[in-house]
């Protein structure tokens, strides 16, 4: 049981050094520290300090296998717990420090203050830790809670200043109930006057060979995103927690608006000075650009880590120096990755954890995580959920930290350009035995991925092929589970929805495939405009800004009874939809629908049972900028549709020979080797 050490003048030492207590052959490591916004922005600043008391919902085996109360309770779970209470910006003094008014209390059982104990008991060698509180102000109470995995807090242990004007306050605590889940916070009350709360550390004893931390080489792939990019650098640059661990800065820049340029560039050289290096290459995808960093990093051989990420992020650098100190920590070589929040609402997750769904082949959120959860409405200690462990099969590379040691021994991203790299690279490693953790207190800001719909126009190519190729890599089942039958699926689902261009380039895709893994290298430069030449011949692939540029909606015969066109159909109806509309295609067009679309579709009701009742429609695009003008075609449909059935059957029965195929393949294309070929017109230029 955890106890109180009792109240000191000093801190504890939060730098490596031998510890007395903990005898020669220990130090102690600062694991991880409290923190607070950079900015000051209220948004979030839920994720950091909570207000509001805890509303745990409802435990699963209480509700039971009733559908209708499991389905209530989880509409309950994502219901507002929040009262209006907020933080005035004036009581963040410091980056460390907060100020808790007269008879106020705040949590700290926050994203990225509460520790994340039930992570650091599986993964790490850490068995106990210290948390370590600096108060200022009389009358003050801080008490220390932990919660095991089904979410149930507990109170660990509290104490007062009383009447003196502050102190610092140590807690020892044991790591060794959370095998399954669960965090330890500490709350704060404020007597008659306000409190500071000036620091808190979690410390560790750790053996002595892990004293020291290591370095990391942070490689950063931009197209074309200039200021962003400089702004991001500019993050990591001015923090004067994570300088001591960079190794080097690589911006990989792929485009033509180029980083150095941007008005910022010059605060995040000063900043970052020679750790910078930005290197100029043509456009081979995320991909092409983090297996270059990967491949200077590999070949240089000083850092211990290589970390992936976005140029389009905003980041919380603390989570990068908690990235490396955990996989310091590690038990053995371990990928550890960042969480996502939503860079429009910034207290919103995308995932606590991904795993790649094996009979399907297909991303998804681990069991148990609820996907786009709102920190601002519900936070940690009022979600059940959110305190068991989650393990997952990878983590995007927006933000990832790879030890070198698995670079080098599993070799450097697969040559796909765009799309299913990072996880691919995940499941790859896994099966060396080396896992991933997603580990909450890490993240960026980056924009949602259900803002994008790289499911349709150029990106549809690579999106399809990856998966194939990720698929043949790594499913466990002889033909691919569900994999065949669901791409013919969406092929077919494609067609009736009038998106053309989109199945040209699947049915392109898949004969990529065909031809093996020896080509991937080989188009990775060319592959892109010889995509996006051969869609421009396609209306659905013809986006204008301009609503004008439309003709105006007409219609030859008015809805059935004037009905409304954008319900969610029901599971019957569904099916019956999919029967009869593959049918329907082959149906001479109405006259008029060549001339004027018969509907707007925005791109929130753009479901392929909606689209497959027109002859014609202007669709929106995802991103709001722009929109398509869809017309039917059956005969291009009758060929396509031949075509869709050809080589789906083929690929069903060649399934097992393309795997081995692939899979034989997978060390060369991989290697350093053939990506310092692939990269040759490159290398040297900086």
């Amino acid at each position: 049981m955890s106890t109180t050490t009792g109240t000191t003048t000093g801190t504890t030492p939060t730098t490596a050094s031998t510890a007395a207590a903990g005898g020669a052959g220990t130090s102690t490591r600062l694991l991880m520290r409290q923190v607070l916004p950079l900015d000051g922005d209220l948004d979030v600043l839920p994720l950091y300090v909570d207000t509001e008391p805890a509303v745990l919902d409802a435990d699963k085996y209480e509700i039971g296998t009733n559908r209708n109360a499991r389905e209530l309770n989880a509409a309950s779970m994502r219901q507002s717990t929040r009262s209006g209470r907020r933080l005035h910006p004036d009581q963040i003094e410091s980056r460390t420090a907060l100020r808790v008014t007269s008879g106020e209390s705040l949590s700290f059982g926050t994203y990225f203050n509460a520790f994340p104990a039930s992570y650091w008991r599986r993964w790490s060698v850490v068995s106990a830790v210290r948390l370590t509180v600096r108060l200022r102000g009389r009358g003050a109470s801080l008490v220390v809670y932990k919660s095991m995995a089904r979410g149930n807090s507990q109170r660990v242990d509290a104490v007062t200043t009383g009447d003196q004007d502050g102190g610092t306050f140590s807690f020892d605590l044991t790591l060794k109930p959370f095998v399954d889940g669960g965090w330890y916070w500490y709350d704060v009350l404020a007597g008659d006057d306000d409190v500071v709360v000036e620091s808190a550390e979690w410390t560790a004893e750790v053996p002595a060979e892990r004293a020291q931390h290591g370095t990391v080489d942070i490689a950063i792939t931009t197209m074309n995103r200039p200021d962003f990019c400089a702004e991001l650098l500019v993050q990591i640059g001015e923090d004067d927690a994570l300088r001591p661990l960079l190794d080097e800065v690589l911006v990989m820049e792929q485009g033509t608006d180029l980083v150095s340029d941007s008005e910022h560039f010059p605060a995040a050289r000063e900043a970052l000075g020679d750790t910078l290096r930005v290197i100029e290459q043509g456009n081979l995808g995320g991909s092409g650009g983090y297996a270059r960093g990967q491949l200077e990093s590999v070949r240089k051989g000083t850092a211990t880590y290589t970390m992936m990420m976005d140029d389009d992020v905003v980041c919380e650098p603390e989570g990068i120096v908690r990235a490396v100190t955990f996989g310091d920590l590690a038990r053995r070589p371990t990928i550890v990755g960042g969480h996502m929040f939503n860079i429009y609402s910034r207290s919103r997750l995308h995932s606590f954890g991904e795993i790649v769904q094996p009979w399907r082949f297909w991303w998804q959120s681990a069991p148990g995580v609820f996907h786009d959860w709102d920190f601002a409405a519900r936070n940690l200690r009022s979600s059940r959920w959110l305190h068991q462990r989650i393990d997952v099969d990878f983590n995007g590379w927006f933000m990832c930290l790879v030890p070198r040691q698995v670079l080098e021994e599993v070799g450097l991203s697969l040559p796909l350009f765009l799309k299913w790299d990072d996880s691919e690279f995940g499941l790859r490693a896994k099966k060396a035995g080396y896992p991933t953790v997603t580990f909450p207190g890490a993240a960026v800001w980056h924009v949602p991925w259900s803002d994008k719909n790289d499911a349709l126009d150029w990106q549809s190519y690579f999106h399809y092929r990856n998966r194939l190729v990720a698929a043949l890599l790594h499913s466990p089942y002889p033909k691919g589970g569900r994999m065949v039958r669901e791409s013919l699926n969406h092929q077919i689902a494609h067609l009736v929805s009038m998106q053309y261009s989109t199945a040209e380039l699947r049915l392109r895709a898949l004969e990529d495939v065909f031809a093996g893994p020896e080509a991937l290298h080989a188009q990775l430069a060319t592959k892109l405009p010889e995509v996006r030449a051969f869609v421009k011949q396609f209306p659905d692939a013809q986006l204008e800004v301009d609503p004008d540029a439309f003709p105006s909606v007409r219609r030859q015969k008015p809805p059935r009874k004037g009905r409304d066109d954008t319900g969610v159909p029901g599971r019957k109806a569904t099916l019956l939809a999919a029967a009869l509309m593959p049918l329907r295609q082959l149906r001479p067009v109405r006259e008029l629908s060549r001339r004027h679309p018969e509907a707007e579709v925005p791109a929130m009701d753009a479901k392929w049972y909606r689209l497959a009742k027109y002859d014609s429609a202007v669709v929106s695009m995802n991103d709001g900028t722009s929109a398509a003008f869809y017309q039917r075609d059956p005969e291009r449909f009758r060929d396509l549709m031949k075509r869709t059935l050809e080589s789906h059957d083929r690929l069903r029965r060649e399934w097992p020979r393309l795997a081995e195929e692939y899979r034989a393949s997978l060390g060369a294309i991989t290697s350093p080797e053939a990506w310092e070929e692939t990269l040759r017109p490159w290398r040297g230029t900086r």
